[in-house]
């Protein structure tokens, strides 16, 4: 299987982690992940931003890891920011978590379902 970036020279450079499209070849296996939240294991959701960022994407990797699967099978990633204030340090956490696998990304800046919540994370991976 290969994941290919499709970055068009028409395009601008991709200004972080992530490639303006994806070419997924030879996949056998797909998983779609729901949106992840950042609740830990006992229910709480802690208050700051980076550590919601972390625990949300502890459990994206969590659904990967239960197919067999880890970050460089993600071929998109959409997230779900409560506030543009957020974007810098997502960013910069992506970065820490993918290294440099670059699925295709979209984010949205939008209302969350809970209100304690700043993000989620929902996914595709591909596997063959």
């Amino acid at each position: 299987m290969t994941i290919d970036q499709l970055d068009p020279a028409v395009l601008p450079e991709p200004t972080s982690t992530y490639t303006h499209g994806t070419l997924v070849t030879g996949a056998t296996r797909t998983v779609f992940v729901s949106g992840q939240v950042p609740w830990a294991e006992n229910g709480t959701v802690p208050p700051d931003f980076e550590t919601q960022c972390r625990l949300t994407w502890r459990n994206v990797l969590a659904v990967l890891a239960e197919a067999g699967m880890g970050p460089q099978h993600l071929a998109r990633v959409t997230t779900y920011l409560s506030d543009r204030k957020y974007r810098e340090a997502y960013g910069r956490i992506r970065a820490e978590v993918l290294g440099d696998h670059r699925p295709a990304v979209t984010i949205v800046i939008t209302d969350i379902y809970a209100e304690e919540w700043l993000l989620e994370i929902d996914a595709v991976a591909v596997e063959t």
